[in-house]
């Protein structure tokens, strides 16, 4: 694996222990050694609304919020640059189809159109993506 999608739904795993899941830490490892991952130009707020959420229901301790973002950092992210260019055309048509928000269809547009799987726990997110053809991390839930 060289590259993959990556929602929020999967870093988040990382964050919260009563979420951790051994099919998510298996890419956080992937992450940590040679695979890169790509998100929509979203991805960081969707994370940092997370983060914030989980601090005000006091399941994110400053410490674990510190070392969750310094790990995030230290990953080879890169943030798609044609996020908003497809926003109004293959993503909302792809929401339409799917019945997704457009959030989360873009996740799908970005691995479609750059061929490479995604990683969601969304279930309405990959049973689009099983639909589309694209390949899903991790393999079963």
């Amino acid at each position: 694996m060289n590259t993959f999608v990556l929602d929020c739904s999967v870093a988040m795993t990382w964050c919260f222990a009563d979420e951790a899941r051994s099919d998510c830490d298996e890419l956080q490892t992937w992450l940590a050694n040679d695979t890169s991952a790509v998100v929509p130009a979203h991805w960081a707020v969707e994370v940092a609304n997370a983060i914030l959420v989980g601090e005000r229901h006091a399941r994110l301790p400053a410490a674990v919020r510190a070392k969750f973002i310094a790990m995030l950092q230290g990953f080879d992210i890169a943030t798609d640059p044609e996020t908003r260019p497809r926003a109004f055309a293959e993503a909302l048509s792809l929401a339409r189809q799917y019945r997704l928000s457009v959030y989360d269809a873009l996740y799908l547009e970005l691995a479609l159109r750059l061929s490479i799987p995604l990683a969601t726990l969304d279930a309405d997110l990959r049973q689009a993506a099983q639909e589309s053809g694209v390949a899903l991390l991790p393999a079963k839930i």
